[in-house]
């Protein structure tokens, strides 16, 4: 007998899309997607791990950037892209450390010294420590981040500087008339001030202490001072800002593009230097 009314329509993935479910796929360079919330079609020119954003270029030549993930349709099929996997080879032993200096492969860290170098953030922590980490091994030196200048005063009476105890002090924006310089000249003419030097670099942030060209800037943009400067230069830059996370990637992005001490603005390396062989000095 015909079933006049065919087969059940609930059987099976009913609720399969019509161009079926998404996929994770690499976004190779090269490969042409569309976003499909924003109509937008174009060709895959740059992947960023860090951002975990890929850029699209139409027939047109403009661009766009997207974050990773869903919402791409590839030759008509909806797909998840994900960073494609990366492929490096074994790299040979550097003759020379990040900051210049001559390698010393196999070299046991020094027991750390009781002088102490202070900077005011993570960043500036982690900048320090990719350029000059090895060093700073060797030396026997540990940086600490404070989490901002204003706290200074306290910390060095906590810390109890002496002639054998040593502290180095890298500031950010000590200009003068600065809140920063006006701190740090109460420090120097107090009872610590024999015993700590504070020194510092003209820049906003430490992220501008990184060669504007290593990001593909002519120049860092000028923020306003009523927007928060780090997610101004995210928006101006078209990154993710929305949260704390977003600025952390931003910042590893930036950071990965260090590889040394010639990826630094001068104004910097001086003063590390600086405060390195002020800590040191037996």
């Amino acid at each position: 007998m015909t079933d006049r009314y065919g087969t059940d329509v609930l059987a099976g993935d009913w609720k399969k899309p019509k161009n079926g479910r998404a996929v994770e796929a690499p976004a190779e360079i090269g490969a042409v997607v569309e976003e499909v919330t924003a109509d937008w079609c174009g060709e895959i020119v740059a992947v960023d791990r860090d951002l975990h954003t890929l850029t699209l270029e139409d027939r047109r030549g403009k661009r766009r950037t997207f974050p990773l993930g869903p919402g791409f349709l590839l030759e008509g099929k909806p797909v998840i892209l994900t960073a494609p996997v990366r492929r490096t080879a074994q790299p040979a032993k550097p003759t020379r450390t990040a900051s210049g200096s001559v390698a010393v492969h196999g070299a046991k860290a020094r027991v750390a010294r009781a002088s102490r170098i202070f900077v005011e953030g993570r960043h500036d922590a982690e900048l320090v420590e990719k350029v000059w980490g090895d060093d700073l091994r060797i030396e026997g030196v540990v940086v600490e981040y404070l989490g901002g200048v204003d706290d200074l005063a306290d910390h060095l009476v906590s810390f109890k500087p002496g002639p054998q105890r040593r502290v180095g002090v890298l500031v950010d924006h000590l200009v003068r008339g600065s809140k920063e310089s006006r701190i740090a000249d109460a420090i120097v003419r107090g009872p610590n001030g024999p015993h700590v030097r504070i020194v510092g670099h003209p820049f906003v942030d430490i992220w501008q202490a990184v060669k504007p060209e290593r990001i593909g800037l002519k120049a860092w943009p000028t923020i306003p001072r009523n927007i928060e400067w780090k997610k101004g230069v995210c928006q101006h830059l078209g990154w993710p800002h929305r949260d704390q996370a977003d600025i952390a990637r931003a910042w590893q992005h930036i950071l990965s593009k260090v590889g040394s001490f010639a990826d630094l603005e001068p104004e910097l390396l001086g003063r590390v230097e600086e405060l390195i062989d002020f800590v040191t000095v037996e």
